[in-house]
């Protein structure tokens, strides 16, 4: 769901809901990769039962990543997937049911954000070739040097769009997958898997729900089901909570923000293209062997647990003085609620609501507020009570005009902050040349004294040849450039500079800020949004109610679809913009109940609905033609350039798409002259398909399913829960199926054809219910709600001792304990800042050149100094860093039982063998180094440990 900021607010406010993720890696034995056992326990101590994997937060970086080189074509993006899938298993290593979910073809709602995202992928592509051309033009002017153009077809990532011939393929390709891993993997053996591709109707995420919530009403689930799935987007976090499943993680990838990206341009990191001076590229490596290699650093991946973050709403929501009990549950769903407001799909976010601005904080405190003077909640198993909502409305109406002026003011004191550190940066910039070695400057008060210059002669005249030689160096880099570009250079033009770049006016300290003509911070505001935004006055009190409307079923249609299911697929919401929270009066009676028994559309009918012209070359030929003939009856849903409202924000991308908005009946009627177009295959690719269910042959289900096959049944079978982990549905033969014993032929030809399988595959359906059914919000009965994490409020020091704080999943995890010699050893690599140090030691510090007498500032200043009790001094000795970690000390216990083996940790023992050493006697080592270093002594003195041994192994 797109809500910006949402995760980094929720990260920063409750952070103890984190947690990295510990993963094993694979390792080479003479050259050949060794696999995995994904059979052993989760090194994350704690097991997961049912792995969700939102396929499409997978598809995507797989196929355009924006940090490394892109795959060379459409096999090697299906083998990143598998690898990237494969990762993902490593890490949570589920034991029941592995579900993969593809995005369908979604809701309308829905398909009005796919096809913005859609236009505005088209156009910046063809901004993006523009701007490429124009940039390279000027830096070939200026003498710069470019790599010659690449011809290379770019990858349209519309492509990801259920009805195209690459979600087809990617489907047959997960089929192969998944039989290889249950053949193969002994990890995967006592899996369930579920593939939901493409053909199948509904978001990735929202399928994956529906799956969860269908089960949880089974008399035969466990409540105690552990769940963990994978995405990146925010509103998991919502539909998690929506289950009230006590067991309930996401795993998804670590933002890291300022990676490097490439150049569009040259190819180089550390700029973009539009700062692109077309500087020849330095050697990578000796022989310029890293060339197309890019640094970057392994994707690494975080958990989110849920059970912490309900412990977090549990101190904040609850409510004393009552007048009837409270339920967290029910407080939770009511702040599901509240969260649509600040952003999701479907809804365009209030004006006056921002997340950055604590509009969810804003809206707790009304709700508690609501709550006590109604004597009820806001929502019931994803129905809302609107006569409460109203009175939520109201309250944040009232401060709206505070609000604007608030933001208004913040924005300048924020432009004023980045003006004064621009300045500040400015004045600080190092000169153009420093001297170094010698002659180099030293800050005034510091501890080092100006060293006795020698030879500076000499010095002077190495510096003089490295000026020469950096200009020569320019000169030859400047020269080269005009060579390989064929003396297609100019000299500066008047509004260049010597170096080539743009020269800015003194007062340009800020970029133009784009035009505002709402002024939401002047008086005025609502008639001058309605004018600007809907081109009516604000005194048309009809159309406000039309708005106000509109966006009160919207609000009741997404809370239902998170709770119960999609209750409509052709509902949407008209408009571009959302109305004022103060416009919200008299909204109880304007929401009886959506359209009954609707249908989604067909892939290739969503294709027309949001793809633009410059990609219909994923669709029939004589379907595409609607989208560029000038005389085609729908040729204004396909406009070439659109307009983006910035509507108060800074960047492209933060604006709205003002697209016309597709009208489902005259689509319909003008692709009816078309469907008999189409192809055999299309046919196939534009019709819906079933969930598939995926066992290996010593899965107890294996026998169950070949017995099927073998009779031959065309009717529905229910699916037996006691054979497969308690999950039930319908089970019916697939048309192409998967059965043991039988090869099945790659689709990738990179990877081998599978001779030997031990799958089978078959059709799987949910659970069917009544329309009329409501799935209750509630937790399931026998559910064991997990160990708290959180400190306790009313903790006491005196009675329970200190606080320890859960490290992980583990609760009963001991902390490591270390012996004295491990604290000295830290100590040692460790600054005075208290900040762990990566810098190694100097070159000498570990040569114990000091000896007695010959005291002289040069061993001070290295700290080999010690003074020592009985008035000798004695080179101290070192480690160069400190000693790695032994984990073969500190042996975790066999699988089934918790913690630490603590007999090895003992401070009793160290201690122990501290006092049989005794002050530097027997213990202490005594060894010969190089003959002319003498002998090392041990500490003469009250301490009771030895120096550290000279091979710097440690016991």
């Amino acid at each position: 769901m797109g809500v910006p900021a949402f995760f980094r607010w929720l990260s920063r406010k409750y952070s103890s809901i984190i947690v990295h993720c510990v993963e094993e890696k694979s390792k080479e034995c003479n050259g050949v990769r060794v696999p995995i056992d994904t059979t052993k326990p989760n090194p994350n101590e704690v097991e997961f039962d049912n792995l969700y994997l939102d396929m499409n937060g997978i598809i995507h970086p797989c196929t355009h990543p924006e940090d490394k080189p892109a795959p060379k074509n459409e096999d090697e993006m299906m083998v990143a997937i598998f690898e990237y899938i494969d990762r993902l298993f490593n890490i949570v290593r589920p034991r029941r049911v592995l579900y993969m979910a593809i995005d369908g073809v979604a809701p309308r709602a829905k398909m009005n954000q796919q096809r913005s995202r859609r236009f505005r992928a088209s156009k910046e592509g063809v901004e993006l070739v523009e701007e490429k051309q124009k940039m390279r033009e000027e830096v070939i002017q200026r003498g710069g040097y470019l790599p010659p153009e690449e011809i290379k077809e770019r990858f349209d990532s519309n492509c990801i769009t259920p009805g195209t011939e690459f979600m087809d393929n990617l489907a047959k390709c997960l089929r192969y997958y998944v039989a290889d891993r249950l053949s193969n993997d002994p990890g995967w053996r006592s899996l369930t898997v579920i593939l939901s591709d493409a053909s199948v109707p509904g978001e990735g995420e929202h399928k994956i729900m529906d799956y969860i919530r269908r089960q949880r009403a089974q008399p035969n689930h466990d409540p105690n089901t552990h769940h963990c799935l994978c995405g990146a987007d925010a509103d998991l976090i919502m539909l998690g909570l929506a289950t009230h499943e006590p067991n309930f993680t996401i795993i998804r990838e670590e933002f890291k923000p300022n990676k490097p990206r490439p150049c569009a341009l040259c190819g180089q990191v550390g700029h973009e293209i539009k700062e692109c001076q077309g500087v020849a590229r330095e050697k990578q490596g000796e022989h310029d062997q890293f060339a197309d290699t890019i640094p970057v650093s392994e994707q690494e991946f975080i958990f989110i647990r849920l059970s912490v973050l309900r412990e977090y709403l549990e101190r904040e929501l609850t409510m004393a003085s009552l007048p009837f009990p409270f339920d967290f549950e029910r407080s939770v769903d009511d702040w599901v609620f509240m969260c649509f407001f600040v952003g999701n799909d479907f809804l365009p976010h209030l004006p006056s609501l921002e997340i950055r601005e604590g509009a969810i904080d804003r809206l707790v405190k009304i709700y508690k507020d609501v709550v006590h003077n109604t004597g009820g909640y806001i929502t019931e198993n994803g129905f809302v009570n609107l006569e409460r909502v109203e009175l939520i409305m109201q309250a944040v109406g009232v401060a709206e005009d505070n609000i604007f002026k608030k933001r208004k003011e913040d924005d300048e004191n924020f432009k004023r902050r980045m003006k004064d550190k621009k300045k500040r940066m400015k004045a600080e910039q190092r000169p153009s040349f420093m001297t170094t070695g010698q002659f180099a400057p030293h800050a005034l008060g510091g501890r080092d004294r100006p060293q006795a210059v020698h030879n500076a002669r000499h010095t002077a005249f190495d510096m003089r040849m490295q000026g020469r030689d950096q200009q020569n160096k320019d000169a030859a880099q400047s020269l080269k450039a005009m060579m390989r570009n064929g003396n297609q250079s100019a000299g500066p033009s008047d509004a260049l500079d010597g170096k080539g770049t743009k020269r800015k006016a003194d007062d340009s300290d800020s970029e133009p800020e784009p035009e505002d003509n709402v002024r939401l911070w002047e008086e005025g505001w609502k008639q001058r949004y309605y004018k600007t935004k809907f081109d009516v006055d604000v005194t048309d009190e009809a159309f406000r109610r039309k708005v106000v409307k509109s966006y009160v079923e919207g609000l009741c249609w997404v809370l239902r679809y998170y709770y119960q299911g999609c209750a409509s697929w052709k509902w949407f919401f008209p408009f571009h913009y959302a109305p004022f929270a103060s416009d919200f009066k008299d909204i109880k009676e304007m929401f009886t109940e959506f359209e009954k028994d609707t249908q989604p559309f067909k892939p290739l009918e969503q294709l027309m609905g949001v793809f633009p012209a410059a990609s219909g070359n994923f669709l029939p030929e004589t379907w595409r033609t609607l989208m560029s003939d000038p005389d085609s009856s729908i040729i204004d849903f396909y406009p070439d350039d659109f307009a983006i409202d910035l509507n108060g924000k800074k960047y492209a991308w933060q604006g709205v798409a003002l697209l016309p908005f597709v009208d489902e009946r005259r689509l319909r009627a003008a692709l009816e002259g078309v469907y008999p177009d189409l192809s055999t295959e299309e046919i196939k690719r534009n019709s819906l398909g079933s969930d598939v269910l995926f066992v290996g042959k010593s899965h107890p289900l294996c026998d169950f399913l070949q017995e099927l096959y073998s009779a031959g049944s065309r009717e529905g079978t229910a699916m037996p829960p006691e054979l497969c982990h308690g999950i039930q549905g319908t089970l019916n033969l697939d048309e192409d199926p998967i059965l043991p014993d039988k090869p099945v032929e790659s689709p990738v030809p990179l990877l081998r054809d599978l001779a030997q399988n031990m799958a089978i595959g078959i059709q799987f359906k949910d659970p069917h219910f009544e329309v009329e059914f409501v799935f209750k919000a509630v937790v399931l009965p026998g559910a064991k709600m997990p160990s708290k994490v959180l400190k306790p409020g009313d903790w006491e020091r005196s009675s329970h001792g200190p606080w320890r704080p859960q490290l992980g999943f583990n609760p009963n995890r001991q902390p490591a304990h270390l012996d004295q010699s491990a604290f000295r050893a830290l100590g040692h690599s460790m600054n005075r800042g208290g900040q762990y140090s990566n810098a190694p030691p100097p070159s000498n510090y570990n040569q114990g050149n000091y000896h007695r007498g010959n005291f002289h500032q040069g061993n001070y200043q290295q700290g080999n100094y010690r003074p020592q009790h009985g008035g000798h001094m004695q080179p101290y000795q070192s480690p160069r860093q400190p000693p790695p970690f032994n984990t073969q000390a500190y042996p975790r216990q066999q699988y089934g039982q918790h913690g630490w083996n603590r007999a090895m940790q003992s401070q009793a023992g160290a201690y122990q063998q501290n006092q049989q050493r005794g002050p530097g006697g027997g213990g202490s080592y005594q060894h010969q180094r190089d003959g002319s270093r003498g002998q090392q002594q041990g500490y003469n003195s009250a301490r009771s440990y030895p120096l550290p041994p000279p091979e710097r192994r440690w016991n």
